[in-house]
């Protein structure tokens, strides 16, 4: 079956608009947070604060890469420019892992040596603060369906929402109980769920970057259909990779019986065909090989 990503068209110039949006919105956020959680004591909010100052970061990293990405092929980069949101993506999660360990160990300390919190100031900024998440949140829902780059923004935002709640729940607390362990406890919790959130989602970055196949094709499927095209007697050294985000790509090597050698052009399209038809691979180089020059015991996959 062909791939049907299902993501929402945004022309690029509206997509921008939103990302600055998003920028300037947690920009302000971020400051304000920082301010109050001094003020207050709070090393949640500030835990929060930190944690939106990530979002501001990886918003202007993917805003710079969707510019980039947007380039032509050239002499110099001969596959486009497309990649560097995967590699955007891979610096948002990396850098979401660094600040997971780092809340986690400042939560420790904190349960350790226990401070005064001022839970009012923390409940109104934690209110603040989840109504800019929601609205990055919203802002960059549709685009990150058929981006990588923007689903890494999407979950920073998602994660930062939910923390926020986390944080006006902890000041309630602190305000109507006394409970000032709670204080750390959010920070801990908030801490291990962004751990959670990027290790679970930087596998694909990676996977991508490593030249990995594409995770939602079935390669032996593949082979078996190409060699069920007439004339085609085997297929090796097949390589699948993904040239884009959302662009499934193969090369491989087809051996054809010499009695058909004549026919390699009909050959070569009645596979690409079936290639695009079933699979969605609509990028495949293909060489050819007569049964009787062909490589002895070469693999499946690999130039083994």
């Amino acid at each position: 079956m062909p791939h049907d990503h299902g993501h929402a068209h945004i022309d690029p110039a509206s997509g921008d608009r939103r990302v600055a949006v998003a920028i300037w919105a947690n920009g302000l956020l971020t400051v304000a947070q920082i301010v109050g959680g001094i003020l207050s004591g709070s090393l949640a909010l500030i835990a929060d604060a930190i944690h939106n100052f990530s979002d501001m970061a990886s918003l202007v990293i993917a805003f710079g890469a969707r510019k980039i990405a947007r380039r032509p092929a050239d002499a110099k980069m001969t596959f486009g420019y497309g990649r560097v949101e995967i590699v955007a993506a891979l610096i948002n999660y990396t850098s979401l892992v660094l600040i997971g360990v780092y809340l986690l160990y400042e939560g420790v300390m904190r349960w350790i040596e226990p401070s005064e919190v001022a839970g009012w100031t923390v409940v109104i900024l934690g209110g603040v603060a989840l109504a800019v998440d929601t609205l990055t949140a919203l802002l960059t829902y549709s685009m990150q369906k058929g981006s990588v780059n923007i689903r890494a923004l999407f979950l920073h935002n998602l994660s930062d929402a939910l923390a926020s709640v986390a944080v006006i729940v902890g000041g309630t607390l602190i305000l109507l109980y006394d409970l000032y362990w709670v204080d750390p406890a959010i920070t801990i919790g908030i801490a291990a769920y962004i751990l959670w959130l990027a290790l679970t989602e930087i596998g694909g970055p990676i996977r991508t970057l490593m030249l990995g196949s594409p995770p939602d094709v079935d390669t032996d499927a593949v082979i078996a259909a190409a060699e069920e095209v007439d004339g085609v007697a085997e297929v090796h050294h097949a390589h699948f990779w993904q040239m884009g985000e959302h662009a499934a790509a193969l090369d491989a090597h087809v051996v054809v019986p010499d009695a058909r050698w004549d026919e390699v052009e009909d050959i070569k399209r009645a596979i690409k065909g079936r290639l695009e038809e079933r699979f969605g691979i609509a990028h495949s180089t293909l060489e050819f090989e007569p049964s009787d020059h062909k490589h002895e015991d070469a693999e499946r996959y690999g130039h083994g």
